[in-house]
Order: C-alpha cells, then sequence, then structure tokens
C-alpha cells in the first residue's frame, strides 16, 4: 500500500524516525489491536494508537461510563456519563482519525468468549481490572500465539510489561519467553480494585501511553522488546526499574506439563 498526501502529513513524524519510517507507518495501517478494557488504561492506549494510525482496533468493554471515572479515564466528558463505553470510545477514535477501523464488542471477556473476541488481532493490550479477566486474555494470546501487552496500576505504583509466550512454544525452556502466569501463577487471596484502594489520575495515562508505545514498538520492530521484562514504577518517588521474567516450567499455562 501507498500512503496518500493527507496520511504522509497526518503522520509526517513518524516517517521522519528511522526506525518507523514509511515502511513502518504502512505496517501501522495494516495492523489490528485488541483493547481488553476502555477505562483508566485502555482509554488512553486507544488514543494513542489511534492517534498513530494503527488501521483496526477491536474495543472490548461491557461497561457504562460513570462519574466516578472522569478522575482519570480522559476518553470520555461528563455529557457521557451513562453510555456505553465501547460506542463513545469508537465515536471519539474515529473522529480524531478516520483513517482507522473501529468494532466495538459491549461484552465481559471470559474463558468462553476469549478466543472469538481476540481472534485476528496482531496485538492485544490488557487494561482490564480483574486477575480473572487477565488470566483469561494470557491463555487465549498464549494460544493463538498473540503478542500481549499488559499494564496495572494502584494508588501511586504501576507496571507494564510484554507477554510472547505463544511464539516460543515449543522451544528448549531456557530458550521460551514467559507468559502472564508465570509471572501471577495463582489468583491472589484479596484482589486490591482502583474502587478499593485509589489511583492517581496522571499515572494511569502514563501506563496507558507506555503500552501503546510497546504495541508500535512491536509492530513495526523498532527497539527493543520487553518480552521477558517488567517495569515498575513509583509515582510517589518517580523511580523506575526493569526486573528479569523467566518462563516457569511449571506453568499451567506454558509450562511442561
Amino acid at each position: 500500500m501507498s500512503l496518500t498526501p493527507q496520511q504522509l502529513e497526518r503522520y509526517a513524524r513518524h516517517i521522519m524516525l528511522r526506525e518507523v519510517g514509511g515502511p513502518g507507518q504502512q505496517k501501522l495501517l495494516k495492523a489490528h489491536v485488541a483493547l481488553v478494557g476502555l477505562g483508566a488504561l485502555g482509554g488512553p492506549a486507544a488514543m494513542y494508537l489511534a492517534a498513530a494510525g494503527v488501521g483496526g482496533l477491536t474495543l472490548i468493554d461491557d461497561d457504562s461510563v460513570s462519574l466516578s471515572n472522569l478522575q482519570r479515564q480522559v476518553l470520555f466528558v461528563t455529557n457521557d456519563v451513562g453510555a456505553a463505553k465501547t460506542e463513545v470510545g469508537a465515536h471519539a477514535l474515529t473522529t480524531m482519525n478516520p483513517d482507522i477501523r473501529i468494532e466495538t464488542k459491549q461484552t465481559r471477556l471470559d474463558a468462553r468468549n476469549a478466543a472469538e473476541l481476540l481472534r485476528g488481532a496482531d496485538i492485544v493490550i490488557d487494561g482490564s481490572d480483574s486477575f480473572t479477566t487477565r488470566f483469561e486474555i494470557n491463555a487465549a494470546c498464549h494460544h493463538a500465539g498473540v503478542v500481549l501487552v499488559s499494564g496495572a496500576v494502584g494508588r501511586w505504583s504501576a507496571q507494564v510489561s510484554v507477554f510472547k509466550s505463544g511464539l516460543t512454544r515449543g522451544k528448549p525452556v531456557g530458550e521460551r519467553l514467559p507468559c502472564y502466569r508465570c509471572l501471577v501463577s495463582e489468583m491472589p487471596e484479596t484482589e486490591e480494585t482502583c474502587a478499593m484502594v485509589g489511583v492517581v489520575g496522571p499515572l494511569t495515562g502514563m501506563v496507558g501511553a507506555r503500552m501503546a508505545l510497546e504495541a508500535v514498538k512491536e509492530i513495526t520492530g523498532a527497539g527493543q522488546s520487553m518480552a521477558g521484562k517488567l517495569w515498575l514504577f513509583d509515582g510517589l518517588s518517580g523511580d523506575s526499574r526493569n526486573v528479569a521474567l523467566r518462563a516457569d516450567p511449571a506453568c499451567m499455562v506454558c509450562g511442561e506439563r
């Protein structure tokens, strides 16, 4: 595909980057990203992916906009309260960039529908706030060989990683990349949500943007993949660090059993 004059102008700052250029922008326009959760993380991620020209976005969320969302969910405004997040999001994103194609799924992802909802995606963005949902997304991505970008926030802390275990399936243990269940093997005894413990609003925007950045890198092949690493950020101190992740041979999703 060739870029139109309008696209050359819209994406000029990408095209100037030697790591992206015209070929990389064409990859973005051809890519399909599924976003699970269109809230504090998925919303900003979707905005940056739409602005970047990711050609296909699937928005998966069963929730509607509430007033308490607006402290951090910048995809929505006060007049959107009560409306479906996928409907509002699709309108806002296509208004931002008419190049993109958007499919909405007004439903909650679970074990029964995960594979179907994520079918056709090159990359999945997990912005959900439930370990049950995260586990189902991880399993579906591993079995389909799809790249998963996962982020989480709570209070003042955040984390982001990329999981590509399905792409190294069948390799020797030492050459396998971990999946999300290698990081979180069991359901926590108590699951703390933002509604329970709070979260500072700008932190969620940082994480959503970081998730979009990792997706753009994976699509274009720019830089180093975050697969096998976990980025941790402390908003109170401003400190961040990367820690290494390894595949767990006993993992119930990607392990040997």
